[in-house]
Formats: structure tokens, C-alpha cells, sequence
């Protein structure tokens, strides 16, 4: 029987021992994705250069065989101040920690150190894709008239694909999203000034790298550079001057707030954005744009970003 490409489950539960399959349930741990597109078995497949009497394809041998599995979480916080969002496990993989203020906050900023794992559960009608000892990284990115979104990118340990059990999976921990606009994102400021934004994409920029080693298969976190990208309408040069600030590496502060009720506000900040050299001029609908590209910067350390949801 044809399997309905439709008939996907995503499941995700946090490692408490790396690499070992907390197994994930559909009452508990069902994730609400978008566009989910699994890898099963990347890696190499080397030659087994045999030396032979005719000439032809050599056989290989699969060696680093590891999964990649990558889909997009709508950014909504949970709807209660204090209380952690369904996708927070997730960003927790990505090497991010997790501050909960009772009643009152919930933060995400990156980390250098005991970075979290998960298994992922990926059902395809009845076939299971496994992924244990999974990291990743992601994408936070907000545009006018669209959904925003968080895009995961996730590598984890192979495991053999089989035929399962389909689980029911509960998804009410996810809330709608509201879409980008004038009334759902009332905050967009670089440098404090509040400029007319079309795009802003914040890339995570994590270097996930798979270790295979003799007693030892990780994924492991190795290193990050964020970046921050934005379009924005041209302004004047005595209101904002881009080259300038590019030339005299001065670095800008960032902020962006989706959402405007108590419970399902997200506001990005970064507080040191070095701003590089702008790449061009663009235009839509006869209107001149900037793209600019931003690198954010710490300052003691693990804060040049935040994602705070109140």
C-alpha cells in the first residue's frame, strides 16, 4: 500500500542520558511542525578499492551513517506569562537555556556549556524514523504579512527505520500565531530608531558536527556565530546612516516585539549588533530597502541574544 506523505507525527522528548531514547509519547510529547523533512541515513560510502582483474564499479562500505531531520515551529508563546511553550524543549537542543519567572517571564539565550540533547519520534504513515542524541540548530524569523517562525535543523544518532505503532499525538500546547503586521509587531527599533521592516531573520549559526570515534558516536555543539539579517526601507542619512556606523564598527541594539497581549508577547533582544558593510540597495513595489547584516555580540558572555515571552 502506498504510504499518504500527508500521515506525519513528530514526537521530541528531552535526554536526561545522552544518546539514551527517553521514549517519547504522543500524550506528552507531540510537536506541531511545518514542512517536516527527515534524512534517514546520511554519511559517507567508501570505497573498498580492491584490486581486480576487470575493470568496473568498486562495492563501498556506509560508514558515519547518521540522520538530519529539519521543519519549522510557528512562534507563539503558550498564552500564560511564566509558563514555558511546547517548543521550548526544542530550543533547549539548539544549545539555548531556559529561565522560567513564575507568572511572570520566560527566557531563551545561548549557552557555551552542557548543551542539551533529545530524541525525535518521526512517523511517515506506519514508519518510524528514529533519531536519538539528536542537537541542532535554528532560525528565528519574523516577516511582514506572514507566520512567524522558528526553523529547526536537527542531526542525531541513525537508528534503524522500522514499521511501529502510529501514536494519538495531543497537540493543545500549541497556541495559534498571530501574523507579522503593524498591529501584532509593534516593536522594531536598530539603535533606537523605528525603522519600516519587511524581513528579520536571527540564524542561531550553530556548528553541529557528528563524532565517530572508536567507543564513542555523539553530535556534539562545537561552536556558534549569530547573525542577524533585516531589511528595512531606506531612511535618510541624518536619521540612520548604515555606511557610517559599518565604518566605525559601532555596535547597535536591537529589540522586535510579536505580539501584544499579556502571555503571547516575544520580544528579541540583542543588545550589541555590529553592523557590516551594506551589500546593496533593493526595491519593492518602487519603494528603496536596505539589506543589512548584523553580527551579534557578547558581552560578558552567552547574552548576545535573548528570546524573552511574557
Amino acid at each position: 500500500m502506498p504510504i499518504p506523505h500527508r500521515s506525519k507525527i513528530l514526537l521530541f522528548r528531552p535526554e536526561v542520558t545522552y544518546g539514551l531514547d527517553p521514549v517519547p509519547t504522543g500524550a506528552a510529547h507531540a510537536i506541531l511542525a511545518v514542512d517536516i523533512k527527515v534524512m534517514p541515513m546520511e554519511g559517507q560510502d567508501i570505497s573498498r578499492e580492491l584490486d581486480l582483474p576487470n575493470m568496473g564499479a568498486e562495492p563501498t562500505i556506509p560508514v558515519d551513517v547518521h540522520s538530519k531531520l529539519t521543519f519549522k515551529a510557528e512562534l507563539a508563546p503558550s498564552g500564560t506569562a511564566g509558563t514555558a511553550p511546547a517548543w521550548g524543549p526544542l530550543l533547549q537542543a539548539c544549545g539555548c537555556a531556559q529561565t522560567i519567572v513564575a507568572s511572570t517571564s520566560v527566557t531563551y539565550n545561548p549557552v557555551s556549556s552542557a548543551h542539551g540533547s533529545g530524541t525525535f519520534y518521526f512517523y511517515l504513515g506506519a514508519t518510524l524514523y528514529r533519531l536519538t542524541g539528536a542537537r541542532g540548530t535554528a532560525k528565528i524569523t519574523i516577516g511582514a504579512s506572514s507566520i512567524p517562525y522558528i526553523e529547526f535543523e536537527f542531526t542525531g544518532l541513525f537508528n534503524a527505520v522500522a514499521e511501529g505503532s502510529r501514536p494519538t499525538p495531543v497537540l493543545t500546547g500549541f497556541r495559534a500565531p498571530l501574523a507579522s503586521s503593524r498591529t501584532n509587531t509593534p516593536v522594531f527599533t536598530l539603535g533606537g530608531v523605528a525603522l519600516v521592516m519587511r524581513q528579520f531573520t536571527l540564524d542561531l549559526g550553530n556548528q553541529i558536527e557528528t563524532r565517530f570515534l572508536i567507543n564513542s558516536e555523539s553530535v556534539m555543539l562545537v561552536d556558534r556565530a549569530e547573525k542577524v539579517s533585516i531589511t528595512v526601507e531606506a531612511e535618510a542619512m541624518t536619521l540612520i546612516n548604515p555606511y557610517a556606523l559599518a565604518a566605525a564598527q559601532t555596535t547597535q541594539a536591537i529589540v522586535l516585539q510579536q505580539g501584544v497581549a499579556a502571555g503571547a508577547r516575544a520580544t528579541i533582544n540583542v543588545p550589541m549588533a555590529q553592523l557590516q558593510r551594506p551589500s546593496g540597495l533593493e526595491q519593492s513595489q518602487n519603494i528603496v530597502e536596505w539589506p543589512l547584516s548584523l553580527i551579534p555580540l557578547p558581552n560578558t558572555g552567552n547574552d548576545q541574544w535573548t528570546l524573552v515571552l511574557t
